[in-house]
C-alpha cells in the first residue's frame, strides 16, 4: 500500500509538473566553443566554467551530460573555425556556448575580419543547437589589461580594444536572437582582488569562473524550467 501510494505522488508530481526535472527522462548535452578561457587554462578542470555551469545544474536535478569542449589556448577565431572543422562532433546540442576573441585583440587582428568571423561562428554554434538560437549563449571578452601579465603595457588601450570586439559580439548577438552574458566587468575585478586570478597572472581562477557558471546555469534553468 505504501508503494502504490509512492507511485501515486510521483504521478501527480510528474503530471504537474512539479517533479524534479531529472525525473523527466531527458539527458541533455552542452557543447563549449572558445579559446584558453573555456578550456580553463591553469585550473583543474573541474574549476573551468563549462565543468563547473554541468555540475551546478546537475545538483539542480538536471541530467546533463560532460560538457564537449572545443577550445584550445591560444585560439583567434579563425583557428576556432578550423577546430571545429576538424573535430568530431554531434549533429545537434541542446546548449551551446560562444566565447572568442581576446586573442585577436591581442594579436591587433582588425576588428572587421573579427566581425565576419565571430558571424560565421555564431551561425554555426546556432545549427549545432538545433537551429535554436536562444540556446546560444555568447559570452563576453575579458580584459586580459587588468592582469599583472599587463604590466608595462597600455592598459587603457587593451581595454578600449576589448570594449571595441565586445561591442560588435554583443551587437551580432542581439542580431541574431541568441542569449548574451557579460562577464567582462567581473574580469576587471581581478584590478583589486587578485584571488580572482590563477598563478600565471593572467587567466580567471576558478573563483571567478564560478560566477560565470552561475550566471549560466540561470540562462539555460529559464530554457528549462
Amino acid at each position: 500500500m505504501r508503494f502504490i501510494r509512492f507511485l501515486f505522488v510521483v504521478f501527480f508530481f510528474y503530471i504537474h509538473g512539479t517533479y524534479a526535472p531529472s525525473m523527466k527522462g531527458k539527458t541533455y548535452t552542452y557543447l563549449a566553443l572558445g579559446d584558453s578561457y573555456t578550456i580553463g587554462e591553469s585550473v583543474p578542470v573541474y574549476e573551468s566554467f563549462p565543468y563547473q555551469t554541468v555540475q551546478l545544474l546537475r545538483k539542480a536535478g538536471y541530467d546533463f551530460n560532460a560538457a564537449e569542449i572545443v577550445a584550445k589556448t591560444g585560439w583567434t577565431t579563425d583557428e576556432l573555425e578550423a577546430g571545429i572543422q576538424h573535430t568530431k562532433l554531434q549533429n545537434q546540442y541542446d546548449f551551446v556556448t560562444l566565447l572568442i576573441g581576446v586573442n585577436n585583440q591581442f594579436r591587433g587582428r582588425p576588428v572587421e575580419e573579427y566581425a565576419r568571423q565571430f558571424e560565421s561562428l555564431l551561425k554555426q554554434a546556432i545549427s549545432l543547437a538545433n537551429d535554436k538560437p536562444e540556446h546560444v549563449f555568447v559570452l563576453s571578452i575579458p580584459d586580459w589589461g587588468v592582469t599583472p601579465f599587463a604590466e608595462g603595457r597600455n592598459r587603457k588601450q587593451i581595454a578600449d580594444g576589448i570594449d571595441a570586439f565586445n561591442e560588435i559580439n554583443r551587437k551580432i548577438a542581439l542580431q541574431y536572437q541568441v542569449g548574451y552574458i557579460d562577464i567582462t566587468p567581473y574580469t576587471r575585478e581581478a584590478t583589486a582582488d587578485t584571488s580572482l586570478l590563477t598563478h600565471d597572472q593572467l587567466h580567471p581562477s576558478g573563483k571567478d569562473y564560478t560566477r560565470w557558471a552561475n550566471i549560466l546555469v540561470s540562462a539555460i534553468r529559464h530554457k528549462l524550467d
